[in-house]
């Protein structure tokens, strides 16, 4: 079989890969992109469920990429990119503590002061006013390579003053985000709410080091969070637009079976046998899966792949949740639908005995509340996620058990609002072993690696694959494996861009898209 050429493969088109490849190509290089699925995206996609109505397959909010340049360099909205602003970001539709948090800081302690008390409400102040800078700081460190001098520039952004000196800052950065919350606020109801956000990344609240997470949310206060018109996979549809208008390939249903480094460049070959040459490769694909391609099966097993959401349930409705009280805005928002840290704790203790949790904390999504686009009048769709589900059950598979979960998350969301289990039409469940096999989410991770210490900045994936590079020349990272980590953010695809562009030489201008 005849070898093609290309200037840059890039295999997997999850949104970091494609926001690569249009950087690439629009500067000038041939790039093509090579994808298993028949859907570009990875999870960063929405498909069609149910007659006309299209749901997201992974993420349903935009948090990180909102925080950067990116939509604005590749004149996305110029392919069709819409967002809403999610507003307000997040709601505690508690019967006894309703908690709005809106992107108004000012706001936001109104509702605190309502609910839990002035003390708690300047507490947030506070909170939010000490973590700002060092968010600020951590964007910008996640905007290049986790280099030692960056990492340094923003340690001392962040610590020039720091109360009590930069031995109690590093103190305060490493102690868990519970306590850092029980220290700071009183209501229980605003700990849950606030310890559930820090679970998002992965590791439970109570674990060492997870008060940068807590700490976080800042950023919902600094630009709002977003929600593509027309779902999460229209960002990854007006990326593969302009990929094409670029002059780069997308060819989907077509899988990667290997990567073979070369004198002056590597080769991939495809399930169908054909190789393809390339002065560099771009794997924007899980780093696990990234090592076994290479044929470095002693990488993919040293790379932690640790927690994750682990399960999610997408129902299709004739009615949204009635919460009592009724919280403004709670159907745009994230419904934190957590009662106590206590609950995060158990449900985490059930994950360590290889259960699903008996009482799940969720995030609930409404997105059809604000979208007309998603569903016909009279339908919804309501999306709970749920954390801390193993993928190896300690009794029985998830063949037997995945509707016995999914029904104690919808009896979960019932709790919250009464008589909504009466409003369900249908359900896709989306188990652990169901994430991993449409969406290549190793144990279900949406962050692909843990992320605790051990894990992150330079140690992403591993010492030796950091800074988008693998042992093997020519051949890239990027994606949720890579510094500085997961959510829709895309910068890891924009940096691996940048080096690749430097590396190959390419004079043209790197941010022109033509």
């Amino acid at each position: 079989m005849t070898t093609r050429r290309r200037d840059v493969v890039v295999v997997g088109a999850g949104h970091n890969g494609l926001i690569a490849a249009c950087y690439l190509a629009g500067a000038g290089l041939d790039v093509e992109v090579l994808e298993r699925d028949r859907v570009a995206g990875g999870a960063v996609s929405t498909v069609e469920r149910w007659p006309g109505v299209r749901v997201d397959r992974g993420s349903s909010i935009h948090v990180m990429i909102r925080q950067t340049d990116i939509v604005d360099e590749l004149r996305l909205a110029e392919v069709g990119l819409q967002y809403d602003d999610v507003e307000p970001w997040a709601t505690l539709p508690h019967a006894e503590t309703p908690l709005r948090f809106a992107a108004s800081l000012d706001e936001t302690c109104e509702s605190i002061a309502a609910a839990c008390g002035p003390a708690d409400a300047d507490a947030y102040y506070r909170f939010v006013s000490e973590w700002r800078p060092k968010v600020r700081a951590f964007l910008a460190l996640g905007e290049g390579p986790p280099t030692a001098a960056r990492l340094g520039r923003a340690l001392w952004r962040i610590g020039r003053r720091p109360a009590g000196g930069r031995g109690e800052l590093i103190r305060a950065s490493m102690q868990p985000a519970q306590q850092l919350l029980e220290q700071q606020f009183r209501d229980p109801h605003l700990r849950a709410a606030l310890g559930w956000w820090a679970a998002q990344a992965g590791p439970p609240p109570h674990a060492l080091g997870t008060a940068p997470t807590a700490g976080t949310l800042a950023m919902f206060h600094l630009r709002p969070a977003g929600r593509p018109r027309g779902g999460s996979g229209r960002l990854s549809e007006a990326l593969v637009e302009r990929l094409t208008r670029s002059g780069g390939r997308l060819r989907t249903d077509c899988a990667v079976t290997a990567i073979r480094p070369m004198n002056d460049g590597a080769e991939v070959v495809t399930s169908a046998g054909e190789p393809i040459a390339a002065r560099a490769v771009v794997a924007a694909c899980h780093a696990v899966e990234t090592a076994r391609l290479l044929g470095d099966d002693a990488a993919a097993g040293r790379i932690r792949v640790g927690h994750g959401l682990g399960m999610v349930v997408r129902l299709l409705t004739d009615a949204l949740p009635t919460y009592r009280p009724d919280t403004a805005g709670v159907h745009t928002s994230m419904q934190l639908l957590v009662d106590s840290t206590d609950q995060l704790r158990a449900a985490y203790g059930d994950f360590l005995r290889r259960e699903p949790p008996t009482d799940p904390p969720l995030v609930v999504m409404t997105p059809s509340a604000t979208d007309d686009s998603l569903a016909p009048p009279g339908r919804h769709v309501v999306t709970a996620w749920a954390q801390w589900h193993p993928v190896t059950l300690a009794t029985g598979s998830w063949d037997q058990r995945r509707d016995e979960a999914a029904d104690a998350i919808v009896a979960t969301i019932e709790r919250w609002a009464p008589g909504f289990s009466g409003h369900v039409l249908d359900r896709v469940v989306q188990a652990p072993p169901d994430l991993e096999r449409e969406l290549g989410l190793v144990a279900a991770n949406v962050m692909h690696v843990e992320t605790e210490l051990d894990a992150m900045f330079g140690l992403r994936p591993l010492p030796g694959w950091s800074a988008y590079r693998t042992p093997a020349e020519h051949v890239y990272l990027c994606g949720a494996s890579t510094h500085p980590g997961g959510g829709v953010w895309g910068v890891s695809g924009r940096s691996v861009a940048r080096i690749v562009h430097r590396d190959l030489g390419r004079r043209r201008r790197f941010h022109n898209t033509r």
